[in-house]
């Protein structure tokens, strides 16, 4: 009993020197990243991430945690989109990573929410959520100014209304499946108050 009792302490104590051993986790390459952003992202997502098509998002200023999953899953199939699991087909983690750290570093233009007639219904969705529907406020999640939580929520504020109306009805419809959460949620909203939140977000800074 002696000799085992021995035997632990020895083995807890050198648990912090392996530890001190262990390779410390790679820094993403910002110069990486910023090629792949140039070769492969900036026909669909501008060059700095910023602005381009409302048919596709704002990446600038994103997290790079959500944009790291959000290529993972456009890789392995489970967030459908045959253009993007094209491009993230041919990506590595360690790119994947190094574009998702660059976009971070760019910072989002501000966007204007545009249709007057809806921007009240909007602003009180995304704060206070619509309690006959048991749908919570999209703040949150994302926080009042649309500026998420890294690594759990990504950024929504500035994004295209267009972008985000799309996403909120695939989820809606089922035809986006990789986040049940925003499912259960969308799944409950109209048409019309989809597109209010839409372009209240766009707006949000």
């Amino acid at each position: 009993m002696k000799s085992i009792a021995t035997l632990l302490l020895a083995a807890f104590a050198l648990t912090p020197a392996l530890a001190a051993d262990a390779p410390a986790a790679a820094k993403p390459d910002l110069a990486k990243g910023q090629a792949i952003a140039n070769q492969v992202c900036s026909a669909c997502h501008a060059v700095d991430g910023s602005r381009g098509s409302p048919a596709n998002p704002i990446l600038a200023g994103q997290h790079p945690e959500y944009l790291v999953k959000q290529l993972t899953e456009f890789k392995n199939g489970k967030r459908k989109n045959p253009v993007m699991q094209g491009f993230a087909s041919a990506l590595s983690e360690a790119d994947m990573k190094n574009v998702a750290a660059f976009y971070a570093t760019r910072e989002a233009k501000p966007g204007f929410a545009k249709n007057k007639d809806l921007v009240r219904l909007g602003e009180q969705i995304y704060r206070g959520g619509i309690a006959g529907k048991q749908v919570p406020a999209c703040a949150g999640c994302h926080s009042p100014t649309g500026a998420g939580i890294p690594a759990q929520y990504p950024r929504l504020g500035g994004q295209h209304a267009d972008y985000t109306e799309a996403q909120l009805v695939a989820f809606r419809n089922g035809e986006r499946t990789n986040s049940p959460q925003m499912t259960a949620i969308a799944e409950k909203m109209s048409d019309r108050e989809i597109k209010a939140v839409s372009d209240y977000i766009a707006g949000l800074r």
